[in-house]
């Protein structure tokens, strides 16, 4: 699938309460293209059973589904992940995953590990935080013009994440994202269907990019 749009990601805390299922489907209605599932919990049958749901819902979409930091769990469902600078080696998820597989990795604001990322078989590469970010207050700051020129150097797609709203994403963007990861501003709601109605604005953006 061509990875371009809004990337949804979960957070157990905004997601608490039963809303986990609902607010996802709502932002996968709304034209979220993928989701990552971000549990950091042991609760290892809790979070493979809200995976299945959450893959089935995915595959109802045309969604992909990404697994936050859990190589196994992806490789059980036959799901991509994503990987942080400390959650291990992307090219041994590269060679359990396959070809195929849907692999991103963290990139913060580092032109050098997305080099590496990109050598070691990365699907995508993940910058950030461009704004001030509610999930990771201490990441170190990505600026746009290290966006543009990551757009020129690499040929994968660029996903933007921190801080992202409806306000900043346009430059975002502009400036050479392909994707653009949002938490707060699209889960951070009151309803299912402002959860759908966030996410269509966010995926009309790329419509007129």
């Amino acid at each position: 699938m061509k990875l371009r749009g809004l990337y949804a990601i979960t957070d157990s805390q905004l997601l608490a309460g039963g809303r986990l299922l609902p607010y996802v489907e709502a932002a996968l209605n709304g034209g979220a293209r993928l989701l990552q599932y971000r549990d950091k919990s042991n609760d290892d049958a809790r979070r493979l059973r809200e995976a299945e749901a959450l893959n089935e819902l995915c595959t109802r979409y045309g969604a992909a589904l990404i697994i936050n930091d859990d190589a196994e769990l992806a490789a059980r469902l036959g799901v991509g992940l994503h990987l942080g600078q400390n959650d291990g080696s992307l090219a041994a998820a590269r060679a359990l995953l396959g070809r195929e597989a849907i692999i991103g990795g963290t990139c913060h604001a580092s032109l050098e590990l997305a080099t590496d990322a990109v050598r070691e078989g990365a699907s995508y590469i993940a910058f950030g935080r461009f704004f001030n970010s509610l999930t990771k207050p201490g990441a170190p700051a990505a600026t746009l013009d290290l966006l543009e020129a990551a757009r020129l150097r690499f040929h994968q797609p660029i996903v933007a994440i921190g801080g992202v709203t409806l306000d900043n994403a346009p430059e975002l963007i502009a400036r050479g994202a392909s994707m653009i990861a949002v938490i707060h501003a699209l889960f951070g709601a009151t309803s299912p269907a402002e959860v759908e109605q966030r996410a269509r604005a966010f995926s009309a953006l790329f419509d007129a990019a």
